[in-house]
Order: C-alpha cells, then structure tokens, then sequence
C-alpha cells in the first residue's frame, strides 16, 4: 500500500528538474508510504519519463523495495495496492518457468505483464493504481482497479502529462492555477462529492475505475481502454438455500483473501451487518483474539457502540471502542477535510478518519464491511426506488404537487435527527414520473431546482448526469440490479472508497473491504433480484447466509449508520467560520451564488428555524476547500 506519482515530457529535460519535480510529489503523500520511497528516471534527447512512489510496507517487508524493474531493464513499475489472488497468479507463472526473486505482490504484475502485456490486468483480484513504463514499445500504462479502491489522477498540458494519487501532488506541479469546473461544481452541490472522471478542476481528471492510460511518448499521445467486462452469470433458477451456501463460502474467501499481511490486521466494527459479518469471519479463521475497533458519539441519537459490543462479546475479540466529542472534530476537522484536496462533503469521513487514527496505534491493516450495501443491496435508497414506483401508480402527477405541498410542512424538522421525518422528506422531493428518481434520490445535497437558484447563471450545467447515463447504458434506474450499477459509478467510486481512502491513509492505516470483490459482484448480479432484497428486508440473503451464527433478530436490527452530528455542530463550533463564509462581500468576490438563496438558507438553518443540515454542510465543504486549498493554488 502507497502512494504513485509520474511525469512524462515529450521534450528533454534536466535530470535535477525531472527528480526535483518527483520528490515534491512524493513529499506530499508522505502519509500514504511512510516506510520508505522509491524514483525511476529515463531520460534520452526526445522525451523524459519519471516514476515515483511511498510505501506502506504490508507484504514482503524485506524485499518488495520499488520501483521494481524486469531482469533487462526494459519493463519498471511503481504500484500502489495490493493483489489478494497474487499467490496463485505466482503460482501459474512457476509452473511456466517464471523465476521470482521476491515474495511482493508488484512482481507478479510485472511478470504477467511482461509475459501479457496489459490484457493481464483483467486477471488481478485487488485495489490497485499502478504505471508501468516499457521502454520497448515507448509507452506508459497506468490503470486502475475494478471498483476504483484505490485513487488516479491525471492531467495533460502541451508538453507534459502528469499523474498521482492525491490531487495536492499533480495541481502543484501545474504552472497556473486551474479554473474550477463548472461539470466538477455542479456535480458537487447535487451529489456532495464528484465522480470519475471529473475533479472539481478544469482538465484535471480522475481515471475511471476499470480502466487504464496507454499513454505513447513518441507521439505524446494517449488513449483510455477498458480493463475487463464483467462476466455475465445466470443463476435465476438457483434455489435461495444453494445461493445462500454459496454466499457464505464466497464472503468467507474473500475475507480469508484479503487478510493475508506480513504485519498485523484487525476490523472496523460498527455492528452492522456487514462489519459485523467480516469481523466474525476473520475471528473463526484465526485460533488468535482479532483486534475490533469502533467508534462512538456523545449525541445518543448518533451512538451505537451497543451493537458492537454484542458482536465483540460473541467473538471474544480483544475490542477497542473510541467515544468522539465536539471537541474531537472541532480538532481535527480542518486536517480531514482539506486532505481530499477538492470539495467532500460525506460528513461520515469525520469519524472514519478517527477511528482510522485509534487503530493505527494498533494495527497496520483494517477490514471493513465497505461495499456490503451496494453488493447485496442494503441502501433505504434502494427500497424507495420500488417505492417511487408504488407511488407513481396510484397519486397521478397532477396530484403530487397538491400532496407535497399539504405533507412538507408536517416533515420539517428544526434539528439533526435524520429520523423518520427526515428520510420522507427525502423521498417526496425525489418522486419522479418520468424515469428519474434513482439520480434525484442519490443527489444528496441540492435538488436540480435548488441548484438553479443556488447557482449564478454563468455557473450552471444541465444534465449533469447525461454522460453517467450513457456509459453504463441505464437512462432509467427501474431495478434493483440498476440501482446497484449506478451505485458502483457513482457513489461507491466518487463518495466511499474516497472517504475511506483518503482518511485511513492519512494516518498510514491499510483498509480492505472484503466485500468490494468482483467475483461476489458477479454472482450477486447473477441471481434473482429478490434474494437479494425480500419485501422490504434489504440484503436478505446475505442476512440469511449468516444468521446462525448470531443472536435471534441480531442482523435485522436497524442501523442508524456512520453519521455524525454536523447540523448541530455547524450551529456550535462551526457557527463563527460558516458565518463568515456568507459575508456579501466574500460571496460576490467569489461570483459563482446566488445571494438570495444562500444566504437565507445558512441564516435558517443557523437560528434554528429549519434544519438544512445537509446542503448546508455541503456549502462549508466547498467554501473551505476554497479558502483553504483552491485560493493558495
């Protein structure tokens, strides 16, 4: 687990300048690699290519230095990840006489890929962003995994192409200040967070997940490919007890897969169902106590470290379990938010980034349930879909205003509760009659409406979601299987494995998600839609594959989940900072909000009037983001 960074110029340059400019890179990310660094230089009379990294040591702590090269020298690779099926990839190459001189990951890639080449990206099981530079073919490969666990940036000027793991290494190295992007801010303030392959920045990018660079040198040039289609299983006519045995063979594989580390590891454990299930999986492959880790909040509403503890109990897990305060975030809130280098605006980074910090006084490594709602289908989002549905065919469309307007006052809450109330709210404002509730109700920040009051008018994107809608080919989320692939493009790349990623690093602690498999993605997909969600029950046979190894009733439990109390802190320690982010002044200087709507939304929500916690939240994100990183830029 580290950190890439990379330069290609299609022009000669000193090799001072081309290092200098990989150190300053790699300087900033030292917190993904702290345990040591590692630069490729290749310079001729036509172009430069520079290749840098961090390292966190997790395998073969002894001989996995990089970049590592092939015995010609020919094929180097920087690596940031690890690869869970790279014991058996190994394994495969033996047999054909490939000769290893280490134990690392990162040289199963490059033997495959010297053997492959870049068609052998689609045989790695992990979370991965690496570049490979062939000197024979004068080209650069850069991928990503399959569901974008781990991050890539890119940009490219006249003369330079510049890669990285965070957005602080690559904007750095540019020689002028980006404009923000009108496609990046909106999708902000709709979504709370921007998706591949957008940045909040102009011509700054993120790779899509399952994809990679085939960038050529001699022609400074680049294309974007595909890595690998997913494979298109049939088990509709499965029985659910023969798909339920499978499921819990497939999660228990892949926790066993990815707890394989040279240091030790233990689990975030919330007591919901998915950490809970990971945590026990781990717990029963080991004749060793697990270290479990969980976190807590002063505001009872927010707090259920109960839940925990139950799993804790039943594990006989050496638990650790951190109770946070105002006083923590009003500590750290700063370090965590501007660590994302663009606008974020997932308020749950704030405890993640703690718990992330309790454990690495602990471990190295920490395995999460990530990825467990949107493989089995665990979201409310997901239910109010069929809902809409439900809705649509009996309230006709000229009667749904004349509904809202008689519901919503009754639905307004002064407070951050997030409770019944709340998520009504939420699915009235989403209903659809024309196919687009599923992209209304992932807009967790401002409704389209909203954003055309939010915005000045030289600010405004429509159909933000247009391309989204085309290149994972649903215009109309109607299912549950739609529900979950817009899910994997969107939130899951753009909104968690961010958060997790960018907080765990932060404190140099390696997360892994055994759910986040692309084999278990494939057989879910494979099976009848009701196994995964039953009536209202929502991942339900991954509740039933499990249940018999916990308390009666332990895994249908609602769970609140890892939410934290922003809208009353935004009232208390924030109140001073987010006052002066609507000075009138400020604001017109700024030229992007309509004043109007702004302002009195932060002043209602600031006395108390209405609670607007979350495009409120939102508006802090962006404006410190902006004070903070884009004006020092």
């Amino acid at each position: 687990m580290c950190g890439i960074n990379g330069v290609i110029h299609s022009s000669p340059i000193s090799i001072d300048r081309l290092k200098s400019q990989l150190t300053s890179m790699n300087d900033l990310i030292f917190h993904r690699g702290p345990d040591e660094d590692g630069v490729y230089l290749d310079l001729n009379d036509t172009s430069s290519v520079g290749m840098s990294m961090r390292r966190l040591s997790i395998i073969d702590l002894t001989t996995g230095k990089q970049p590592m090269h092939s015995a010609n020298n020919n094929i180097s690779i920087v690596f940031n990840g690890e690869i869970y099926n790279y014991k058996a990839l190994k394994s495969e190459l033996e047999q054909q006489g490939v000769v290893f001189k280490t134990t690392s990951d990162t040289e199963v890639i490059l033997k495959l890929y010297e053997i492959e080449g870049p068609s052998s990206f689609k045989k790695l099981d992990g979370m991965f962003a690496f570049s490979i530079h062939d000197k024979l073919k004068n080209k650069v490969f850069i991928t990503r995994d399959f569901f974008g666990e781990k991050p890539l940036y890119y940009t490219k000027t006249d003369n330079t192409f510049i890669y990285a793991s965070e957005l602080k290494s690559l904007v750095k190295q540019l020689q002028k200040k980006p404009d923000i992007s009108n496609i990046g801010l909106n999708l902000y303030f709709r979504l709370t967070y921007i998706p591949a392959p957008h940045t909040i920045y102009e011509n700054v990018y993120k790779l899509k997940a399952n994809h990679y660079i085939e960038y050529d040198i001699i022609n400074n040039t680049f294309v974007i490919e595909k890595i690998g289609d997913l494979n298109a299983l049939n088990n509709k006519d499965i029985s659910f007890n023969s798909a339920k045995t499978e499921i819990n063979q497939l999660v228990r594989q892949s926790v066993e897969s990815r707890s394989v580390s040279d240091v030790p590891l233990g689990t975030f454990l919330s007591g919901g169902v998915d950490s809970s299930i990971v945590s026990l999986c781990l717990s029963q492959m080991t004749n060793k106590k697990i270290d479990t880790f969980s976190i807590g909040f002063e505001k009872a509403t927010f707090d259920e470290t109960d839940k925990s503890r139950v799993v804790a109990n039943l594990i006989n897990s050496n638990h650790h379990e951190f109770i946070i305060n105002e006083k923590d975030l009003e500590n750290n809130v700063d370090d965590i938010l501007l660590n994302f280098d663009e606008p974020f605006a997932d308020s749950s980074a704030l405890p993640t980034y703690l718990v992330s910090n309790k454990t690495r006084d602990f471990v190295k490594v920490a395995l999460t349930g990530d990825g467990g709602d949107e493989v089995f289908a665990g979201y409310n989002k997901h239910y109010m879909g069929k809902l809409n549905d439900k809705y649509t065919s009996l309230v006709p469309k000229f009667a749904h205003k004349g509904v809202s307007t008689i519901i919503s006052p009754f639905l307004k809450t002064k407070d951050d509760k997030r409770g019944k109330r709340f998520k009504i709210n939420r699915l009235l404002k989403a209903i659809d009659y024309s196919g687009e509730f599923y992209w209304n109700i992932i807009s967790l920040a401002f409704t389209d409406n909203e954003k055309e009051q939010l915005f000045l008018n030289h600010r405004l994107e429509s159909n933000i979601f247009k391309s989204y809608k085309e290149s994972i080919k649903i215009e109309k989320p109607s299912s549950i299987t739609d529900f979950r692939e817009v899910d994997r493009h969107l939130s899951l790349e753009g909104d968690m494995l961010v958060k997790v990623d960018r907080t765990s690093m932060l404190n140099s602690l390696e997360c892994r998600a055994p759910f986040l498999n692309k084999q278990l993605w494939e057989y879910t997909n494979s099976l009848p839609e009701n196994y995964l969600m039953k009536g209202w029950s929502k991942k339900h046979i991954l509740k039933e594959a499990f249940k018999k190894e916990f308390p009666e009733g332990f895994l249908e439990k609602s769970k609140q989940g890892f939410g934290v109390p922003v809208g009353d802190w935004l009232r208390s320690s924030l109140k001073k900072e987010l006052e002066s982010y609507i000075d009138k002044k400020y604001l017109e200087s700024q030229n992007i909000f309509n004043l109007d709507f702004i302002i009195p939304m932060v002043k209602n929500h600031l006395s108390g009037k209405e609670d607007n916690t979350m495009r409120v939240w939102t508006f802090y994100c962006f404006q410190k983001w902006y004070l903070n990183t884009y004006a020092l830029v």
